[in-house]
Protein backbone atom coordinates (compact mmCIF):
# COMPACT_ATOMS: atom_id res chain seq x y z
CA UNK A 1 0.00 0.00 0.00
CA UNK A 2 1.46 3.60 -0.80
CA UNK A 3 0.07 6.83 0.02
CA UNK A 4 -2.48 9.08 -1.99
CA UNK A 5 -3.55 12.26 -1.80
CA UNK A 6 -7.32 12.78 -1.74
CA UNK A 7 -7.46 16.60 -3.01
CA UNK A 8 -10.39 17.67 -1.04
CA UNK A 9 -7.89 17.35 2.17
CA UNK A 10 -6.07 20.70 -0.05
CA UNK A 11 -9.04 22.01 -1.05
CA UNK A 12 -7.42 25.34 -1.90
CA UNK A 13 -5.64 23.90 -4.94
CA UNK A 14 -7.00 23.54 -8.02
CA UNK A 15 -7.12 19.65 -9.60
CA UNK A 16 -3.71 21.02 -12.06
CA UNK A 17 -1.91 22.29 -8.91
CA UNK A 18 -2.98 18.93 -6.92
CA UNK A 19 -1.13 16.74 -9.17
CA UNK A 20 1.96 19.10 -9.33
CA UNK A 21 1.74 18.71 -5.67
CA UNK A 22 1.68 15.20 -5.83
CA UNK A 23 4.43 14.97 -8.31
CA UNK A 24 6.68 17.74 -5.69
CA UNK A 25 5.95 15.52 -2.87
CA UNK A 26 6.83 11.92 -4.44
CA UNK A 27 3.42 10.87 -4.22
CA UNK A 28 2.11 8.13 -6.47
CA UNK A 29 -1.66 8.88 -6.38
CA UNK A 30 -4.25 11.07 -6.37
CA UNK A 31 -8.14 10.70 -5.42
CA UNK A 32 -10.05 13.02 -7.73
CA UNK A 33 -13.49 15.07 -7.31
CA UNK A 34 -15.79 15.44 -9.75
CA UNK A 35 -16.03 19.30 -8.84
CA UNK A 36 -12.59 19.79 -9.64
CA UNK A 37 -12.75 17.99 -12.23
CA UNK A 38 -15.17 19.79 -13.97
CA UNK A 39 -13.39 22.90 -13.43
CA UNK A 40 -10.34 21.55 -15.10
CA UNK A 41 -12.56 19.32 -18.14
CA UNK A 42 -12.34 16.08 -17.74
CA UNK A 43 -9.84 15.87 -21.03
CA UNK A 44 -7.38 17.73 -19.15
CA UNK A 45 -7.67 16.41 -16.76
CA UNK A 46 -7.24 13.09 -17.78
CA UNK A 47 -3.73 14.14 -19.69
CA UNK A 48 -2.34 16.03 -16.39
CA UNK A 49 -2.57 12.61 -14.38
CA UNK A 50 -1.39 10.89 -17.03
CA UNK A 51 1.75 13.32 -17.85
CA UNK A 52 2.56 13.14 -14.02
CA UNK A 53 2.61 9.09 -13.67
CA UNK A 54 0.10 9.39 -11.62
CA UNK A 55 -2.50 6.87 -10.21
CA UNK A 56 -6.14 8.12 -9.84
CA UNK A 57 -6.98 6.18 -6.15
CA UNK A 58 -10.68 6.94 -6.24
CA UNK A 59 -12.78 9.44 -8.21
CA UNK A 60 -15.40 11.21 -5.37
CA UNK A 61 -18.56 10.75 -5.97
CA UNK A 62 -21.75 9.01 -6.78
CA UNK A 63 -24.66 8.13 -5.18
CA UNK A 64 -27.47 10.17 -3.27
CA UNK A 65 -29.91 7.36 -4.66
CA UNK A 66 -32.55 7.42 -2.36
CA UNK A 67 -34.84 9.89 -4.40
CA UNK A 68 -35.54 7.40 -6.45
CA UNK A 69 -35.35 9.80 -9.55
CA UNK A 70 -34.20 8.87 -12.71
CA UNK A 71 -32.02 12.39 -12.94
CA UNK A 72 -29.69 10.53 -10.41
CA UNK A 73 -29.44 7.28 -11.96
CA UNK A 74 -28.45 9.60 -15.00
CA UNK A 75 -25.77 11.91 -13.14
CA UNK A 76 -24.55 8.22 -11.29
CA UNK A 77 -23.92 6.69 -15.03
CA UNK A 78 -21.90 10.29 -16.28
CA UNK A 79 -19.57 9.87 -13.16
CA UNK A 80 -19.03 5.73 -14.03
CA UNK A 81 -18.21 7.20 -17.44
CA UNK A 82 -16.00 10.02 -15.64
CA UNK A 83 -14.13 7.34 -13.51
CA UNK A 84 -13.68 4.88 -16.61
CA UNK A 85 -11.83 7.68 -18.54
CA UNK A 86 -9.57 8.75 -15.73
CA UNK A 87 -8.68 5.46 -14.68
CA UNK A 88 -10.00 5.98 -10.97
CA UNK A 89 -9.45 2.25 -9.22
CA UNK A 90 -12.86 2.81 -7.90
CA UNK A 91 -15.76 5.45 -7.90
CA UNK A 92 -17.07 6.25 -4.38
CA UNK A 93 -20.69 6.13 -3.63
CA UNK A 94 -22.30 8.45 -0.70
CA UNK A 95 -25.58 6.54 -1.43
CA UNK A 96 -27.57 9.67 0.52
CA UNK A 97 -29.90 10.00 3.11
CA UNK A 98 -33.34 10.30 4.04
CA UNK A 99 -35.82 11.56 1.10
CA UNK A 100 -36.39 15.30 1.55
CA UNK A 101 -33.54 15.77 3.86
CA UNK A 102 -31.05 17.75 2.31
CA UNK A 103 -27.33 17.63 3.87
CA UNK A 104 -26.11 20.16 5.58
CA UNK A 105 -29.86 21.68 5.66
CA UNK A 106 -33.01 20.70 7.46
CA UNK A 107 -35.95 18.62 6.72
CA UNK A 108 -38.04 19.81 3.68
CA UNK A 109 -42.28 19.66 3.45
CA UNK A 110 -43.18 15.89 3.00
CA UNK A 111 -39.94 14.66 4.27
CA UNK A 112 -39.63 10.59 4.66
CA UNK A 113 -38.97 8.97 7.52
CA UNK A 114 -38.85 5.46 5.79
CA UNK A 115 -35.46 4.52 6.42
CA UNK A 116 -36.36 0.80 5.25
CA UNK A 117 -37.97 2.38 2.18
CA UNK A 118 -34.48 4.44 1.45
CA UNK A 119 -32.31 1.57 1.82
CA UNK A 120 -34.23 -0.50 -0.79
CA UNK A 121 -34.07 2.39 -2.83
CA UNK A 122 -30.02 2.16 -2.52
CA UNK A 123 -30.42 -1.40 -3.35
CA UNK A 124 -32.40 -1.18 -6.63
CA UNK A 125 -30.02 1.59 -7.62
CA UNK A 126 -27.14 -0.81 -7.44
CA UNK A 127 -28.74 -3.26 -9.17
CA UNK A 128 -29.07 -1.23 -12.22
CA UNK A 129 -25.50 1.11 -11.80
CA UNK A 130 -22.96 -1.88 -10.58
CA UNK A 131 -23.38 -4.24 -14.29
CA UNK A 132 -23.53 -0.79 -16.18
CA UNK A 133 -19.85 0.06 -14.24
CA UNK A 134 -18.68 -3.45 -14.93
CA UNK A 135 -19.46 -3.39 -18.47
CA UNK A 136 -17.17 0.19 -18.49
CA UNK A 137 -14.21 -1.55 -16.14
CA UNK A 138 -15.49 0.90 -13.03
CA UNK A 139 -16.27 -0.61 -9.85
CA UNK A 140 -17.97 1.05 -7.49
CA UNK A 141 -17.73 1.26 -4.17
CA UNK A 142 -20.02 2.34 -1.62
CA UNK A 143 -18.94 4.27 1.90
CA UNK A 144 -20.88 3.71 5.26
CA UNK A 145 -20.73 6.88 6.88
CA UNK A 146 -20.91 7.74 10.67
CA UNK A 147 -24.77 7.07 11.60
CA UNK A 148 -24.84 11.42 12.57
CA UNK A 149 -24.94 11.35 9.03
CA UNK A 150 -27.62 8.79 8.19
CA UNK A 151 -30.56 11.21 7.70
CA UNK A 152 -29.26 13.19 5.29
CA UNK A 153 -26.21 11.78 3.37
CA UNK A 154 -25.86 8.11 3.89
CA UNK A 155 -28.42 5.45 5.33
CA UNK A 156 -25.76 2.48 5.05
CA UNK A 157 -24.15 3.10 8.74
CA UNK A 158 -21.78 0.45 8.86
CA UNK A 159 -19.47 -1.68 6.84
CA UNK A 160 -21.63 -4.86 7.17
CA UNK A 161 -24.41 -3.22 5.61
CA UNK A 162 -22.82 -1.92 2.98
CA UNK A 163 -20.73 -4.96 2.21
CA UNK A 164 -24.11 -7.00 2.11
CA UNK A 165 -25.51 -4.47 -0.67
CA UNK A 166 -22.45 -5.51 -2.39
CA UNK A 167 -21.84 -9.27 -2.35
CA UNK A 168 -24.94 -10.13 -5.35
CA UNK A 169 -22.30 -8.80 -7.61
CA UNK A 170 -19.01 -9.92 -8.84
CA UNK A 171 -16.15 -7.86 -6.65
CA UNK A 172 -15.08 -6.38 -9.82
CA UNK A 173 -18.51 -4.36 -9.99
CA UNK A 174 -19.15 -3.62 -6.27
CA UNK A 175 -16.89 -3.33 -3.59
CA UNK A 176 -16.74 -0.96 -0.03
CA UNK A 177 -15.00 1.88 1.37
CA UNK A 178 -13.22 1.19 4.57
CA UNK A 179 -12.89 5.18 6.01
CA UNK A 180 -11.60 5.38 9.48
CA UNK A 181 -13.65 8.57 10.41
CA UNK A 182 -16.78 6.90 9.44
CA UNK A 183 -16.03 2.98 10.97
CA UNK A 184 -13.59 3.35 13.89
CA UNK A 185 -16.10 2.95 16.19
CA UNK A 186 -17.65 -0.24 15.58
CA UNK A 187 -17.58 -3.38 17.57
CA UNK A 188 -18.07 -5.31 13.88
CA UNK A 189 -15.77 -3.80 11.99
CA UNK A 190 -12.64 -6.46 12.00
CA UNK A 191 -15.02 -8.93 11.49
CA UNK A 192 -16.59 -7.76 8.29
CA UNK A 193 -13.20 -6.26 7.50
CA UNK A 194 -12.02 -9.53 7.45
CA UNK A 195 -15.07 -10.75 5.68
CA UNK A 196 -15.02 -8.21 3.20
CA UNK A 197 -11.48 -9.38 1.88
CA UNK A 198 -10.68 -8.70 -1.78
CA UNK A 199 -13.88 -6.14 -1.74
CA UNK A 200 -12.23 -3.25 0.22
CA UNK A 201 -12.11 -1.21 -3.09
CA UNK A 202 -10.70 1.95 -0.98
CA UNK A 203 -8.92 2.47 2.04
CA UNK A 204 -9.29 6.45 3.32
CA UNK A 205 -7.86 8.03 6.74
CA UNK A 206 -8.02 10.48 8.68
CA UNK A 207 -9.09 11.43 12.55
CA UNK A 208 -12.37 11.79 14.50
CA UNK A 209 -12.05 14.74 16.50
CA UNK A 210 -13.09 14.92 19.67
CA UNK A 211 -15.00 17.81 20.62
CA UNK A 212 -16.65 17.67 17.16
CA UNK A 213 -17.08 20.87 15.78
CA UNK A 214 -20.46 22.54 15.45
CA UNK A 215 -20.47 21.55 11.90
CA UNK A 216 -19.90 17.90 12.25
CA UNK A 217 -18.95 17.47 8.55
CA UNK A 218 -15.25 19.12 9.19
CA UNK A 219 -14.90 16.88 12.33
CA UNK A 220 -11.95 15.13 10.32
CA UNK A 221 -8.52 15.82 11.67
CA UNK A 222 -4.97 14.74 10.63
CA UNK A 223 -4.18 11.58 11.84
CA UNK A 224 -2.55 11.26 15.56
CA UNK A 225 -5.10 14.01 16.73
CA UNK A 226 -8.21 12.69 17.34
CA UNK A 227 -9.15 9.17 19.13
CA UNK A 228 -8.52 6.48 16.76
CA UNK A 229 -6.11 3.96 16.81
CA UNK A 230 -4.80 3.55 13.16
CA UNK A 231 -2.43 0.74 13.75
CA UNK A 232 -4.92 -2.08 14.10
CA UNK A 233 -7.22 -0.83 11.49
CA UNK A 234 -4.67 -1.20 8.81
CA UNK A 235 -3.08 -4.08 9.73
CA UNK A 236 -6.55 -6.04 9.60
CA UNK A 237 -7.21 -3.88 5.74
CA UNK A 238 -3.91 -5.67 4.77
CA UNK A 239 -4.51 -9.14 6.18
CA UNK A 240 -7.69 -9.31 4.50
CA UNK A 241 -6.37 -8.82 1.04
CA UNK A 242 -6.35 -4.89 0.41
CA UNK A 243 -2.90 -3.80 -1.46
CA UNK A 244 -4.62 -0.64 -3.22
CA UNK A 245 -3.45 2.83 -1.81
CA UNK A 246 -3.91 4.50 1.34
CA UNK A 247 -6.25 8.07 0.72
CA UNK A 248 -5.81 10.56 3.20
CA UNK A 249 -9.10 12.38 3.16
CA UNK A 250 -9.80 15.17 5.50
CA UNK A 251 -12.72 17.79 6.01
CA UNK A 252 -11.19 20.59 8.17
CA UNK A 253 -11.68 23.79 7.85
CA UNK A 254 -8.15 24.96 9.85
CA UNK A 255 -6.77 22.44 7.29
CA UNK A 256 -7.83 23.93 4.38
CA UNK A 257 -7.36 27.17 5.54
CA UNK A 258 -3.42 26.16 5.90
CA UNK A 259 -0.90 26.14 3.48
CA UNK A 260 -1.12 23.04 0.91
CA UNK A 261 2.47 22.08 0.98
CA UNK A 262 2.29 21.99 4.69
CA UNK A 263 -0.43 19.94 5.02
CA UNK A 264 1.24 17.49 2.32
CA UNK A 265 3.98 17.16 4.45
CA UNK A 266 2.60 16.80 8.06
CA UNK A 267 -0.07 14.34 5.97
CA UNK A 268 3.30 12.31 4.71
CA UNK A 269 4.59 11.88 8.02
CA UNK A 270 1.14 11.07 10.13
CA UNK A 271 1.28 8.59 7.25
CA UNK A 272 4.56 6.77 8.18
CA UNK A 273 4.43 7.37 11.81
CA UNK A 274 0.90 6.92 12.86
CA UNK A 275 -1.22 5.29 10.28
CA UNK A 276 1.62 2.75 9.51
CA UNK A 277 4.02 2.81 12.08
CA UNK A 278 3.93 2.37 15.74
CA UNK A 279 0.30 3.47 16.76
Amino acid sequence: MSLSLNQWTTRRWSLAQAVDGCARHGLEAIGLWREKVAEQGLAQSVKLVRDAGLRVSSLCRGGFLTSGEPAALDDNRRAVDEAAELGAACLVMVVGGLPGVRPGEGLTPGFSRDLAGARERVAEAVSVLAPYAGERGVRLALEPLHPVYCPDRAVLSTLGQALDLCLPYPEEQAGVVVDTFHVWWDPRLFDDIARAGRRIASYQVCDYLHPLPADVLLGRGMMGDGVIDFGPITRAVAEAGYDGDIEVEIFNADIWAADPDEVVATMKARYAGVVTGAS
